[in-house]
C-alpha cells in the first residue's frame, strides 16, 4: 500500500515509517521544507497547502504532526502553538485528502486521551464526552478539523494515544534518566492514573487502525489498564534496580512546570473499549513489559 505520514521526525512516526517499510509499504513523509529525497513531499500546515500530487494513489493517510505538548513552558504563545499546530495541520490535510478524484480509504488522525480531561478515579473510555480545560478544548478542535474529509466519505479514525513508554524521547525518554540515576519518585500523591502503552503496541494499533474498515471515530491507544503514577513508580524502581523514594511535590511541579503541572498531576484512567472489541491483543499489556520493551 501507499501510505502518505506526516509527522515522521517524530517519536511516534519514525517507528511507524520504520515498520511499515519493513513490511514493504510503499511511504511518502510529507515534510514542512522543501524536498531533499524521493520519498518527501512538501506541505504547509500554517498555509493549507499540500504538494499537488503528493497523496495521490495512497490507499491510507496518517496524520500525526503537533507540536510536543511537554516541549515547552506554557506561554500564551507556545499554547498558541500547541492549538495551532494540530488544527489547522489537520484542516489541511483533510481538505486535500477531500479534494482527491480517488481519495484514500482512510484518514489515520493523531489524537490524545487530553481529550477527556482529568477523570480522577473514574474509568472511561470512548463513549465519555471532552473534559474541560486547553488540552480537552484543543482535541475537540483537533477533531472536528477532520470533517471534510469524513464528509467525503473517508473512513476517518481519531488514535486517542496515551502515553508512550519510549526510551528515545516523550515523557518517558525523560523520564528514564531520572529513574536511572536513582532519583526518580512519584508525582505529587501519587494517586493520580497515567494511561500508557507500549511504543511497540501503539505502531501495531495505528496499523490495525489502517486495516480494520469497522473502525472510525475515537480510538484509545492505551494498555488495558492504567496505572497510578505510584504504581509506574514502583514498576521503574523494580525494572532499572533503582530506590524510587525521591517524591516531586505537586507545589514544585507547579513552580517548574508552570500551567502544565495541572495536566502532569492530573489523574487519566483511560482504557482502550473500541480497540480490544475490534480484535487488538496487546503484546505489553503491563507496565513492566512496557518499560522492559523500551530498554530494548
Amino acid at each position: 500500500m501507499r501510505i502518505v505520514v506526516t509527522g515522521s521526525a517524530g517519536l511516534i512516526g519514525t517507528a511507524l515509517v520504520r515498520s511499515l517499510r519493513a513490511d514493504g509499504h510503499d511511504v511518502v513523509r510529507l515534510v514542512r521544507r522543501a524536498p531533499a529525497a524521493a520519498d518527501e513531499a512538501e506541505w504547509d500546515p500554517r498555509r493549507g497547502y499540500v504538494a499537488p500530487g503528493a497523496l495521490a494513489g495512497s490507499g491510507a493517510v496518517v496524520h500525526l504532526a503537533g507540536a510536543g505538548v511537554g516541549d515547552h513552558r506554557w506561554s500564551a504563545a507556545y499554547k498558541r502553538e500547541i492549538r495551532d499546530s494540530r488544527v489547522l495541520g489537520t484542516a489541511a490535510i483533510a481538505t486535500a485528502v477531500a479534494a482527491l478524484e480517488r481519495p484514500p480509504s482512510v484518514l489515520v488522525c493523531g489524537s490524545a486521551i487530553g481529550y477527556y480531561g482529568d477523570t480522577g478515579q473514574r474509568a472511561v473510555d470512548e463513549s465519555a464526552p471532552p473534559g474541560h480545560g486547553f488540552l480537552p478544548s484543543v482535541c475537540v478542535e483537533w477533531e472536528a478539523a477532520a470533517a471534510p474529509a469524513a464528509a467525503a466519505g473517508v473512513r476517518t479514525v481519531f488514535a486517542r494515544t496515551g502515553l508512550v513508554v519510549a526510551a528515545e524521547g516523550g515523557a518517558w525518554g525523560k523520564l528514564f534518566p531520572v529513574f536511572r540515576a536513582g532519583i526518580g519518585g512519584r508525582f505529587g500523591n501519587g494517586r493520580q492514573y497515567w494511561s500508557y502503552i507500549s511504543m511497540h503496541d501503539e505502531i501495531a494499533a495505528l496499523r490495525h487502525l489502517i486495516v480494520t474498515p469497522e473502525l472510525s471515530g475515537p480510538v484509545n491507544l492505551t494498555a488495558p489498564e492504567p496505572l497510578t503514577n505510584r504504581e509506574v513508580t514502583a514498576a521503574m524502581g523494580r525494572v532499572l534496580r533503582r530506590p524510587t523514594v525521591c517524591a516531586v511535590p505537586a507545589p514544585v511541579m507547579r513552580l517548574v512546570l508552570g500551567e502544565f503541572a495541572g495536566d502532569v498531576l492530573g489523574s487519566q484512567r483511560v482504557r482502550p473499549a473500541r480497540l480490544l472489541e475490534s480484535g487488538f491483543r496487546f503484546r505489553d499489556p503491563g507496565i513492566e513489559d512496557s518499560i522492559r520493551a523500551a530498554l530494548g
